[in-house]
């Protein structure tokens, strides 16, 4: 299908950031708009950049329409400072732009979410990712892809010291995480972009189609 329209939230994150650069270059979106808190500096004749008040839906409500909505905004505990904050960013934002865009027409939407998402965990992060997880199967989409990466490497804008420590000892012991180890090993942030465009270039998929970190990589090399 061409001439779709994409919509991006987190598109200034890891793995936005790759992703906005691969549907910029994917003639089959007509545009391509990113919703930001902070100006963007991209200059596309197909993309549009809308800095908005995620807490002020006036200022994002004319720019949701689009066919396939990519959602990549998060933030961390560091940055949130709190649960409340942490909660409205991963949570509310994201469900609420999903469900503005999806009773505008949207038909699609693809989620980063993380290894160990489950809405009934004992670990905070991992229950608000799989209680988004929860609230977006429940919108009206045709297909939602969720994404359940290990940790992502690449290079961040933020500095985030136990995440880079992580980072260089997977760099280690990567290649001795096998059998059950395996889903655990680290995963470029550029790879899990290129496995969401490649899932939206695909028009096979209905229902709720979750993907873990060794299926993303397997997905890569199916779909070449």
């Amino acid at each position: 299908m061409k001439n779709k329209r994409a919509l991006i939230i987190g598109a200034s994150g890891l793995v936005g950031s790759h992703l906005l650069n691969l549907l910029l270059a994917d003639e089959s979106y007509q545009q391509v708009t990113v919703l930001v808190r902070r100006p963007l500096p991209v200059d596309h004749s197909r993309c549009r950049v809308v800095t908005i008040d995620f807490d002020n839906k006036s200022t994002w409500l004319d720019y949701v329409k689009a066919d396939d909505v990519f959602c990549c905004l998060g933030t961390t505990m560091k940055q949130a400072r709190t649960k409340e904050k942490f909660f409205k960013v991963d949570f509310e934002y994201t469900l609420a732009i999903a469900r503005q865009a999806v009773e505008t027409g949207a038909t699609r939407c693809f989620l980063v979410s993380a290894l160990g998402a489950d809405a009934s965990s004992s670990v905070f992060y991992n229950r608000v990712k799989g209680e988004i997880e929860n609230a977006l199967s429940k919108l009206p989409f045709k297909a939602l892809h969720i994404f359940r990466p290990s940790l992502l490497l690449g290079n961040r804008q933020d500095n985030r010291p136990m995440e880079a420590i992580a980072t260089k000892l997977s760099g280690i012991f990567s290649g001795l995480m096998m059998g059950p180890l395996r889903p655990y090993r680290p995963i470029q942030a550029s790879h899990v972009a290129l496995a969401m465009q490649r899932a939206a270039g695909t028009d096979d998929g209905q229902g709720t189609i979750v993907h873990s970190s060794m299926e993303i990589e397997k997905y890569l090399k199916e779909k070449k």
